[in-house]
């Protein structure tokens, strides 16, 4: 198969299972479903994904990665921790406000924060980068403390904007405040 086919199928893939997961949910998603609405065999999911839950991730990194990596890019040194919190909550915003954009939240909550996620391949989807971040702006933290506080704040960050446990993504509410609380324990003595 050609690079230019093999990226195609998977595209076809990806926008099949993402809009097999607005009408069907995460549990109800078929993948002969996902390979049917993509007019492939019905082995074509496992194929080029692995899994059903190695097609979601894919689809996360693809569809979210890009919404950061722009802001990622422009970091420095010279970072605060309000900057680092407003990279990470700007695209949440946009996000939430839409059915798709929810939908994506929603699924980023139940893998990351149900610990089921398959290994994300995007380095921003790890914890180690976000700490490396920290500590830039925060040198007295040591990298067991800024992996703790990062992962309360994603913890927190992830429930607010894409609730796991609820069968609909909601929309969340109260921006400023999630900002002000994340930035207050990242920062924080």
């Amino acid at each position: 198969m050609s690079e230019l086919t093999e990226a195609s199928t998977r595209a076809r893939l990806l926008a099949a299972a993402e809009q097999e997961l607005l009408t069907a949910g995460y549990d109800r998603l078929s993948v002969r479903a996902v390979n049917a609405a993509a007019g492939m065999n019905p082995a074509a999911v496992h194929y080029h994904f692995g899994s059903k839950e190695a097609l979601v991730a894919t689809l996360l990194q693809e569809r979210l990665g890009p919404l950061w990596q722009p802001r990622l890019a422009e970091l420095t040194g010279t970072t605060s921790v309000a900057e680092l919190v407003d990279v990470v909550l700007g695209p949440l915003t946009g996000l939430a406000a839409d059915p798709v954009g929810r939908l994506r939240l929603h699924l980023l909550a139940r893998f990351v924060l149900g610990r089921r996620a398959p290994a994300f391949t995007d380095r921003w989807f790890d914890l180690s980068p976000w700490v490396d971040l920290l500590r830039e702006a925060r040198p007295d933290l040591t990298v067991r403390e800024a992996r703790r506080r990062w992962a309360m704040a994603f913890t927190l960050i992830l429930h607010h904007h894409g609730d796991p446990l609820a069968d609909v993504p909601a929309e969340p509410t109260e921006p400023d405040s999630l900002r002000a609380f994340v930035i207050a324990g990242l920062d924080g003595p």
